[in-house]
């Protein structure tokens, strides 16, 4: 597209898909704002919350409506609160705060669906009792107690989807919002999205649904990722805020179907692409690990594009360079946690999280006692996932300080497991009922014979063998060189110079293999397609972080096809084999 002397296209594509937009809601058409990497979908989110707050501030606040915007986090949340002044005509609240206030009334039809979920089945079966008059949902534990039944985190989607299977509760919904927009959409539970599909969209009646996202950007489980539906319309956001023209070009080889926009199309960075193929090494086997250079050799590679690139101008200062390992970091002896690959079978359940314990230490346990630190006690019970839980007394408060004072010195002395019993003998915090259940099971094992204790329970014995102060370093690790994998991570940022290795050490990741199918003659198994897209959204994530500077190691051998799709995307003569010696 044929750009003036002076223009700005990225400006000129993001008011593009505005009057696409405009036009769309003015239609009430629902749609799918598809933005890629850089684009600026908050901007544009936030741009259509002002408009539709300007054309409803009269007309809702007299009906009692409300537009709700639904977002993946409560830092996302807060964020919009803050950019539409805290509207009162605007809603806004993660999915499940969100549900919570439209199911809560429903007190009389949740007490008919809980007894269904299993988990509840057998608290209910243990405790010889039904389901007690007042269904609440505060702190996100479950509980039964003399008078209520306190939901947990899990339970208020499904009970929302059980809810929209019927048209009084669909009816409701949409007189009191008849305006729902999702943030990143991709990530919002499929199950939900699919009832959404089912029962709303296309209907008379129903709420304008606006879904806001990114499925090549959809790198966690449970995602509906892409949306497509023949009531909505789809707008592609063309534009990128974020990177050199150079830079977008690589973009738009991998992605031509939404290609973007630079700010000044002038503007120039670098791209380099380092691969191993060269290298005389015996690589090393499996499932996991095949093809990959061995452990020092992997380091070796990194350390020696670390020096090519400090020699041309690339500063590798934490606030200029970021370094995203789209691998497991074997070298784990050198970040802080040498223990954790020794107690596990499988390596994503400490560099996935895929265990329940040592999810919930590093993504809201660590955390919470960072905020508890820093006096930040908001912050603490919001990475808890909790309310701030009644303090009647100040010996409730001073019950609460002197655990998490206690926790604090165990953090830095003790066991994974003395943490734990701490937890289980102060309840403050508590630990998620799963984790709670994994210890009971822990507990019963002892009186069990060898054979008959499972792999689970034998790697939680040994978890709690492992000092604390690798959860620490984990968590370090997580948000420093793996920061895909905590709280949307690097999903949302940006950074001047991004060098991005790529190996193998996961099952679920194959890049090499990915690059074979994504190339002109490569073709998708179809039982592989959600693996492809897994793999493929990981790495254009990656690729789309760098402002200026983007360079990509792969230490795993590359085959033909995998190449050539990497010249392809990145340019023949930016892929460079890196020498050995």
């Amino acid at each position: 597209m044929p750009q003036s002397e002076g223009s700005n296209p990225a400006i000129e594509a993001s008011e593009r898909a505005f009057r696409d937009l405009k036009a769309s809601i003015a239609a009430k058409h629902s749609f799918v704002l598809e933005a890629g990497a850089g684009a600026g979908k908050t901007y544009s989110l936030v741009h259509v919350l002002r408009s539709l707050v300007e054309e409803h501030k009269i007309d809702f606040p007299r009906s009692g409506r409300k537009i709700a915007c639904i977002t993946f986090t409560n830092v996302a949340k807060d964020e919009i609160e803050a950019r539409t002044d805290r509207n009162p005509i605007i809603y806004c609240d993660t999915i499940h705060g969100f549900c919570w206030s439209i199911i809560g009334p429903y007190q009389s039809q949740m007490r008919e669906i809980i007894p269904t979920f299993p988990v509840w089945s057998e608290k209910l079966a243990e405790a010889q009792r039904s389901v007690p008059a007042k269904i609440e949902y505060s702190f996100g534990y479950r509980a039964l107690h003399d008078d209520s039944l306190s939901l947990g985190h899990d339970d208020v989607l499904p009970l929302t989807v059980s809810l929209m299977k019927h048209s009084k509760f669909r009816n409701i919904f949409s007189q009191r919002y008849p305006i729902v927009l999702i943030d990143e959409y991709q990530d919002t539970n499929a199950e939900w999205v699919d009832n959404i599909k089912s029962f709303f969209l296309g209907e008379a009646s129903a709420p304008l649904f606006g879904f806001f996202g990114d499925h090549w950007q959809k790198i966690y489980e449970g995602g509906c990722g892409k949306i497509e539906h023949p009531n909505l319309v789809t707008i592609g956001k063309q534009a990128n805020f974020r990177s050199v023209q150079t830079i977008v070009d690589c973009l738009n080889r991998m992605r031509p179907e939404l290609p973007q926009f630079a700010q000044n199309p002038k503007s120039v960075g670098d791209v380099r692409i380092f691969h191993t193929n060269a290298w005389h090494a015996t690589r090393r086997q499996g499932a996991h690990w095949g093809g990959d250079l061995p452990e020092d050799l992997s380091r070796a590679a990194l350390d020696r594009v670390e020096r090519k690139l400090s020699e041309t101008g690339w500063d590798f200062s934490p606030t200029e360079t970021k370094i995203l390992m789209l691998t497991h970091r074997a070298i784990a002896a050198e970040q802080g946690y040498s223990s954790l690959p020794s107690v596990f079978q499988f390596n994503e359940s400490f560099t996935k999280k895929e265990n329940k314990l040592i999810g919930f230490l590093v993504d809201a346990l660590e955390p919470a006692c960072d905020a508890f630190v820093q006096k930040k006690y908001g912050e603490m019970f919001a990475a808890l996932g909790s309310k701030l839980p009644p303090l009647r007394s100040r010996a409730d408060k001073r019950a609460w300080s002197e655990s998490m004072d206690e926790l604090t010195e165990l953090r830095k002395t003790g066991t994974v497991g003395d943490v734990v019993a701490h937890l289980r003998s102060k309840q403050r915090p508590r630990l998620p009922d799963a984790v709670e259940q994994l210890e009971l099971e822990l507990d019963k094992s002892g009186t069990l014979p060898e054979g008959e204790i499972s792999r689970n329970t034998t790697e939680l014995r040994g978890l709690h063998q492992v000092p604390y102060a690798e959860i620490m370093a984990l968590r370090a690790y997580h948000a420093g060189f793996s920061p895909f994998e905590t709280n949307h991570g690097v999903k949302g940022a940006e950074f001047e110079n991004v060098l991005v290795v790529v190996g193998r050490g996961w099952s679920r990741y194959n890049f090499g293999e990915m690059l074979e199918w994504a190339g002109p003659r490569g073709m998708i198994p179809a039982k592989s397609q959600n693996k492809f897209e897994q793999n493929r959204n990981l790495f254009y994530v990656a690729c789309s972080r760098p402002k200026i500077r983007l360079a990509i190691l792969f230490t795993q051998l590359l085959s033909p096809a995998a190449l050539s799709t990497v010249q392809l995307w990145f340019s023949a003569q930016n892929v460079i084999p890196l020498p050995q010696s």
